[in-house]
């Protein structure tokens, strides 16, 4: 690396490192500059930091300790690894905000951290089942089913939990293959059965077709997931960013004739939600959103169709049947504000009757979930946990309901979750 380069790494590692404290940019599509090198600073730091020791040394050889720029270069990939140093704790950071959004519900004790996955190509061979399942009749009307080989074959009178992941893109792009992949392929490992979707996009789609494809999705879901091992009567909802937003959407409006048009009398209720950095409230410009919706999403505009916009948004849909919400976002989010989640949360806590927790991570940029890295694992991990409470839930109340003696030997009172019944939940991860 000449010299010069150096200079140039070392400054930008410096940008990336303030950047992740306090980005400047935050105004759509401009804010995806600042993302960009944002997120390999905020979610692999520890590695970036050994590209800038590299680096200096480098600036440093054959003579250049001798040189002004071998100086510079060493000085500048120095200080980018100070701006770095403080970043390498945020993934530790956010696994304790993580188990401090899960204690309402009564779970203690720390996930194991050795447990692996694997991610990536090694996990779609492992755990896809099906591919490009039609759902509907548009050619976009397809998805994916993840679970354990031992899972799929066993069909329906498994009974696994089923996990259905909503992709983002802004509406308007993304795809169901390599989003959330660490979450489906941790949850499949563990005996859930996950299902991906994609979904009429814009603007050569409008809205509301987006979340009519995921209602699809849903109802599709409930009638043949028992052909993959899976329980329709337990299907939970994530998704990222547009994903997150439909994912809360659609667990915010069970059976809305004006998402279901032709199949009104589909079960599309969720049993949880589990939201990651979404957009909710459509009422509020933050971050160039009506300039990303107006024309390209929506035929309308807020002042035109404010019902209409008010319907398409999370927060003015919340009520007490609301089911539970974990919802995570990452506190520096240039994307999609972090106050898009905090309203979401602060309405829901206001009216829902079931837990609502908020895990808002340190530093944590937009998608950053995509990556298999330190703060992925805990956040995969917090989902598993928090889907496993309200799963066992499920199941206890299924077994009251029966007659029987609740799962685990546990007394269960009403809809009460971990804490609610005067004693810790332990699980496992």
């Amino acid at each position: 690396m000449g010299r010069r380069a150096a200079i140039v790494l070392g400054l930008a590692g410096v940008l990336a490192g303030a950047g992740v404290r306090a980005p400047l940019i935050r105004r759509w599509p401009v804010s995806v500059l600042q993302a960009a090198p944002c997120t390999p600073a905020s979610e692999a730091p520890s590695v970036q930091s050994a590209v800038h020791v590299v680096a200096g040394l480098a600036a440093l050889a054959r003579g250049g300790w001798r040189r002004p720029d071998g100086i510079a270069g060493a000085l500048a990939n120095a200080a980018a690894v100070a701006a770095l140093a403080d970043l390498r704790r945020d993934a530790d950071r956010s696994a304790d905000v993580l188990a401090a959004a899960l204690a309402p519900l009564g779970v203690t004790g720390r996930p194991a951290v050795h447990d692996r996955v694997p991610s990536g190509r090694a996990a779609r061979r492992l755990y896809r089942r099906a591919a490009d399942v039609a759902y509907g009749d548009d050619p976009a009307h397809r998805l994916d089913v993840w679970a354990r080989p031992d899972v799929a074959a066993a069909g329906a009178a498994a009974a696994a939990p089923v996990l259905l992941q909503v992709h983002g893109g802004a509406w308007s792009g993304g795809d169901k293959g390599g989003q959330a992949e660490p979450l489906m392929a941790y949850l499949a490992e563990h005996g859930w059965v996950c299902v991906t979707v994609n979904y009429r996009l814009g603007p050569g789609e409008r809205w509301p077709s987006m979340i009519i494809d995921v209602k699809r999705a849903i109802a599709w879901t409930r009638a043949h997931i028992g052909d993959y091992g899976g329980d329709p009567g337990f299907v939970a909802i994530t998704g990222g960013s547009a994903g997150g937003h439909l994912a809360a959407l659609a667990a915010l409006s069970p059976g809305d004739p004006d998402f279901q048009p032709g199949f009104t009398g589909a079960d599309t209720s969720v049993a949880a939600a589990v939201p990651f950095y979404g957009v909710h409230d459509f009422t509020v410009d933050e971050e160039g959103l009506f300039a990303l919706l107006e024309g390209k999403v929506f035929t309308t505009t807020l002042a035109d169709d404010e019902r209409g916009w008010r319907q398409a948004s999370p927060v003015h849909r919340a009520g007490p049947d609301a089911p539970p919400f974990l919802v995570i976002h990452g506190s520096t989010d240039t994307i999609a504000g972090v106050g898009q989640s905090r309203r979401l949360v602060a309405r829901l806590r206001q009216v829902s009757c079931r837990p609502v927790c908020y895990a808002e991570l340190p530093h944590a940029q937009h998608g950053f979930d995509a990556f298999p890295t330190a703060r992925t694992r805990h956040a995969v991990r917090a989902v598993h946990r928090f889907l496993t409470v309200v799963h066992e839930q499920y199941r206890a109340d299924r077994a009251r309901a029966a007659g029987s003696t609740p799962v685990n030997g546990a007394a269960v009172n009403g809809s009460s979750y971990g804490a609610v019944l005067g004693r810790p939940v332990r699980l496992n991860p």
